[in-house]
């Protein structure tokens, strides 16, 4: 499992490697051509990995982040390309998301990998490795995307080992040509889950083959002498269960092992410290921890959250603290809509300090915190211009920087037995220079309310790190005032925490706990958010 520690400084000479990951690490997910494009449109000239300005890496490793996630950095392929292109519904889509949808914006599915080489329109091998080490430079890790179900229908398998692959035959192809394709002289099933059509511009891979475990391991440790971490894409079908669901009877025998401990023995017996991310569906995430990775998606709680199901979520989080430290909370990635879209402004803030707080990993997505609401095709490099929400972008950031600040996320977390009636925090920014009094009022609900400050500056009472507080009586909604001193410009809180003083340096209290002795756990075979 990975190592829990804190980066405390994030400039890092140059080629110094990066040492391990933290416990809960925040990750910044990066569309790597639509970023490259962007960036290419506004320099006058192509940009690749090797030469993004130091701008804009550092525009895209806030405070806070320890990892960036460059999705789709592998080569694409021409075939499947083809096979976009001919799809009406995908065209159709792409016109969705860019109404003046050109032809050379369609550049195929970064998901459709003909060969684990980066693509040569972003810089190849060696732009990659220049970009891993302006990285760590930053004190910030590489994730890279691999793709265990299928390959694209010109990735050198098909000719050299059509064996790792779902053959049929002519029946096949007759019953259900959108199911099957034919290939350097073989009929081959296209790529699948066992609840939706096929993908049109890949082909299956077959998870029972030995042979296929095999070199899905040497593939693994070619991918992490490039990069840090690997996020492994639809893991859950390469399961036994879900494999034998879909391809039953069209394959060998089920075997006796799974999948994905077999590969992942002959990943970390050369590379113990590599962290997988498992992209992960239908409540299989527990499982998927217990075959050996580090973090699987959380994608029960983004869905209870973006149908603000209030009870829903709090239920999820009453999980075993075990399971939740190995989930990936998310408002967006490249799949889902845009969060913006999807909630008004004060939902969105709420959801997002409950994600930037929460133990597990963290992931963020490139053009959330500037509020974009369109989310582009993963087979276009080009989006359509979108007016930025500075002040969004400003609250973001400002959040990033006070939860890495203050250590927030290697603290310990618990659930609350019981929600307060109002808001547990209570923010006014001060637009002072310099040093003065900042003052915030709030009509408090009962309990006591502590006040503090971001960036953390001295109480004036000289009562410590913990500040001054306000008490409101039980029953009565009064307006507490706190006065403190701060030494410039910052944002103060008003934080009610039920059972005792902000631990020292904290800006912001936990939420109100109920000192009330709680039930003795449950434990739970299947983990309470599954329930």
């Amino acid at each position: 499992m990975v190592n829990d520690m804190v980066i405390e400084d994030r400039q890092r000479p140059t080629g110094v490697p990066m040492t391990g990951w933290p416990a809960k690490p925040v990750i910044y997910e990066i569309n790597t051509a639509i970023w490259l494009g962007d960036l290419s449109r506004a320099a006058g000239r192509q940009v690749t990995l090797a030469d993004v300005p130091a701008a804009a890496w550092d525009e895209v490793t806030p405070a806070g982040a320890d990892a960036v996630w460059l999705m789709g950095v592998w080569e694409r392929s021409p075939a499947g390309l083809e096979l976009a292109n001919a799809n009406a519904g995908l065209q159709a889509s792409f016109r969705d998301a860019l109404p003046d949808l050109r032809r050379d914006d369609v550049i195929g599915s970064p998901y459709c990998v003909r060969r684990y080489v980066v693509d040569d329109s972003f810089g190849g091998p060696r732009a990659l490795a220049e970009a891993r080490a302006k990285l760590a430079a930053r004190g910030v890790r590489l994730l890279l995307d691999y793709v265990p179900n299928h390959v694209a229908p010109d990735h050198p398998w098909v000719t050299t080992h059509p064996e790792l692959l779902v053959n049929g035959g002519e029946a096949d192809i007759e019953a259900e040509p959108g199911a099957w394709v034919r290939v350097a002289g073989h009929i081959l099933a296209h790529g699948r889950d066992p609840y939706f059509p096929p993908w049109p511009d890949v082909v299956q891979l077959d998870a029972f083959s030995p042979a296929l475990r095999a070199a899905t391991a040497q593939t693994l440790v070619g991918h992490r002498r490039q990069c840090d971490g690997i996020r492994c894409d639809m893991a859950m079908l390469m399961t036994n269960q879900v494999f034998a669901k879909t391809w039953g009877g069209r394959t060998g025998p089920e075997p006796g092992e799974e999948f994905w401990p077999a590969v992942i023995a002959g990943l970390r017996s050369q590379h113990p410290d590599t962290v997988l991310v498992a992209e992960a569906y239908w409540d299989m995430e527990w499982t998927l921890q217990q075959q050996g990775f580090d973090f699987c998606y959380d994608k029960r709680l983004y869905d209870r959250i973006v149908g603000r199901d209030v009870a829903g979520v709090r239920g999820h989080l009453r999980a075993d603290l075990a399971y939740q430290s190995r989930l990936v909370r998310f408002l967006e990635n490249h799949d889902e809509p845009r969060i913006a879209g999807l909630l008004p402004g004060d939902a969105e803030r709420a959801a997002a300090v409950a994600i930037a707080t929460l133990p597990g990993a963290t992931l963020w997505h490139e053009g959330q915190f500037e509020g974009r609401r369109v989310r582009p095709p993963v087979f276009l490099s080009r989006r359509p211009g979108e007016p930025s929400d500075p002040a969004l972008a400003s609250w973001y950031r400002r959040l990033l920087d006070t939860v890495a600040s203050h250590r927030v996320r290697t603290g310990d977390w618990q659930p609350c037995s019981r929600w307060p009636a109002g808001p547990t925090t209570n923010p006014a920014v001060t637009s002072s220079p310099g040093p003065g009094l900042l003052t915030t009022p709030l009509t408090a609900t009962a309990g006591t309310w502590w006040w503090s400050t971001s960036p953390p500056s001295t109480p004036m009472d000289g009562s410590g790190s913990a500040g001054p507080t306000c008490t409101a009586a039980a029953g009565t909604s009064p307006t507490c005032s706190m006065t403190g001193y701060t030494s410039g410009a910052a944002t103060s809180w008003l934080t009610r925490d039920c059972t005792s003083p902000c631990r020292p340096g904290a800006a912001i209290c936990s939420p109100c706990c109920d000192p009330r002795p709680r039930a003795a756990p449950v434990d739970h075979t299947i983990p309470a958010c599954r329930q």
